[in-house]
């Protein structure tokens, strides 16, 4: 048995992470798998999917052309994989955003209002566990079971953001590095990195006037982390 995933949507809508949740499931119920990410450059708002394959033998190639599933979370991830879901294969489609309906008739499609499912427990960041759930109800590649604690074996990513101050460089990097091995000494974190955008690109990009957390946390979503770390020197 092998069965190829795609999931695909916008950027900070948790396709990677969904992606990376079925993977290490995969592991842990003793199967060979593969998760290969692809994202645009926008750091909100854009392009991303992933591609997972579960196996019961060694697999040969990680890229798809025809996947068995596709997750669809927005417009252009429905526009972009309609037709190329295998015969007989699995289309869920985020029909919070999606209202199109499927041409085909040789695949199984399931609209699921993830938003709105999401919503329901507090925070539309779970909507990508209510795709994953649709999936798994229909296609059960995986056990719900399975993935339990998966959900709990990657420890807490963290980006340490580098600190840009062209006056106090040699003070910056030094405190960057100190922040940096600060993570590292802590068993349930790991450094996502190295992080090119700094304090001020992330302030700019975010329109953000401060670093005000609410504000920050968006800096999180795109980075695809669990926290967010810097530093700031003052005269």
């Amino acid at each position: 048995m092998e069965t190829s995933i795609v999931i695909s949507g916008f950027g900070g809508q948790g396709v990677l992470f969904a992606g990376q949740l079925l993977a290490y499931a995969g592991m842990d119920s003793g199967y060979h798998v593969t998760w290969i990410p692809s994202y645009g450059p926008e750091m909100r708002g854009g392009t991303a999917n992933c591609t997972v394959i579960i196996s019961q033998e060694a697999i040969g190639a990680p890229i798809v052309s025809r996947p068995d599933i596709v997750i669809a979370l927005n417009l252009p991830s429905f526009e972009k994989y309609e037709d190329l879901v295998k015969p007989g294969g699995l289309f869920v489609v985020n029909s919070s955003l999606v209202d199109t309906p499927v041409t085909r008739t040789d695949i199984d499609v399931v609209y699921v209002p993830v938003n709105e499912i999401a919503e329901t427990y507090g925070t539309n960041k779970m909507l990508n566990m209510a795709a994953l759930g649709a999936l798994l109800a229909h296609r059960p590649v995986l056990t719900l079971a399975a993935g339990a604690p998966a959900l709990a074996a990657p420890p807490t990513s963290i980006a340490v953001l580098p600190i840009e101050q062209p006056e106090l460089e040699a003070a910056g990097a030094r405190i960057h590095e100190a922040l940096r091995a600060a993570v590292e000494s802590f068993p349930d974190y790991v450094e996502k990195g190295p992080v090119e955008m700094n304090v001020e690109e992330a302030r700019m990009s975010f329109s953000c006037f401060d670093e005000a957390p609410d504000c920050m946390s968006q800096v999180g979503e795109v980075l695809e982390v669990g926290l967010v770390l810097w530093g700031k020197l003052q005269r």
